[in-house]
């Protein structure tokens, strides 16, 4: 089992975040910040774990610097190696400098009441900056206020600002492209916002059904962009596979079967049958996946199989029709045993077998 160390701090952190590593770096991280909230004095510090340059190792996280910060630390980002974005419960944004060569940090650029529930020119509290992201050298934040902004480090005004983005708090953002962004709010919600375009609305909203609970975390994967989590009020973790569904069909005799087709390059076959309870189903990629939905076989004549979600009953069988495709998947129709589909592979396929 690894060994925690630990330290007393006296301060209440809300954010610790790793400095980023060189790229090629072969080390593991060994400096790291934090931030604090609801305390008189709130502080951003430096620490050092791991080994000094003698090789003797540091038992707890040793303080390398701190410096004082209006309000409470909402979010944090590093910039770079050097540089700390800090939002503020006050509505500004920090960025703060770390000078290793005499341990010290200090400000850098700070953008006054960034958020702020009135016109910026009026004599206002802020609105709590609640998240920030970070592509050096632009810096996005969100507050709750509904606010959007784009900043750039070497920059004093803002680049661009979303003023009534969102009607509701937004609590956090995370990048998705270079220049897309995806934020999370206090009615359930994600929004996709494309900087290229001009005009002030999301390019995509998603949203989970029944209740507005609010999402307050965000994260994409790492590799695959089309995949982010977030966390809920309620407790939950959801996953989301945020790319598009291009069409959806019912086969026109056979309405137990369903076909999808998907930016992400598949070609799905949803199988409600009754018959499917004995099949094998196999989870990997080219076979099938089973998911669960009620089939009513007394009553089937009046309760569609789509609209239950029993697990006790049958099983839908999901077939990837075209497992090895990359591409996206526009456009497809089905009629009798025939289907027919194009892809940004430029190529169309029919396949006359569809049930064989």
């Amino acid at each position: 089992m690894e060994e925690v160390s630990a330290r007393f701090v006296a301060q209440k952190i809300s954010k610790a975040r790793w400095r980023p590593l060189p790229a090629a770096a072969l080390q593991p991280p060994d400096i790291f910040a934090t931030g604090s909230w609801d305390n008189e004095d709130n502080r951003l510090a430096l620490w050092a774990v791991g080994e000094l340059g003698s090789g003797e190792y540091l038992g707890e996280p040793q303080l390398l610097c701190d410096i004082g910060h209006d309000g409470d630390v909402m979010d944090m980002q590093f910039l770079d190696q050097e540089r700390i974005v800090v939002a503020s419960s006050t509505g500004s944004v920090t960025v703060f400098r770390h000078h290793q060569n005499n341990q010290t940090l200090s400000v850098n650029q700070r953008w006054e009441k960034a958020h702020c529930h009135v016109d910026q020119d009026t004599s206002c509290g802020g609105a709590a900056c609640t998240g920030v992201i970070c592509n050096n050298p632009e810096i996005v934040t969100v507050g709750e206020d509904g606010r959007i902004n784009l900043f750039r480090a070497d920059q004093k005004d803002a680049v661009r600002t979303i003023d009534n983005a969102d009607s509701s708090t937004l609590h956090a953002v995370t990048f998705l492209r270079t220049t897309e962004i995806l934020t999370v709010n206090s009615i359930g919600q994600l929004k996709i916002w494309d900087f290229r375009q001009q005009r002030n609305e999301p390019s995509q909203i998603f949203s989970l059904t029944g209740e507005r609970v609010p999402l307050h975390c965000v994260d994409r994967h790492p590799n695959q962009q089309h995949i982010v989590a977030t966390g809920g009020q309620d407790g939950m973790l959801s996953i989301w596979d945020i790319r598009q569904v291009w069409e959806v069909h019912f086969h026109p005799s056979n309405p137990d079967h369903l076909f999808t087709c998907s930016e992400d390059g598949s070609l799905w076959h949803w199988d409600t049958s009754t018959d499917i309870s004995e099949k094998p189903s196999f989870l990997h990629q080219g076979g099938r996946s089973t998911a669960y939905l009620s089939h009513n076989t007394i009553n089937q004549s009046v309760v569609c199989a789509w609209l239950n979600n029993d697990p006790t009953k049958d099983r839908m069988e999901i077939t990837n029709l075209i497992p090895n495709q990359t591409l996206s998947v526009n456009s497809l129709d089905v009629l009798g045993p025939c289907l027919v589909y194009g892809t940004d592979a430029e190529a169309i396929y029919v396949n006359r077998q569809l049930f064989s």
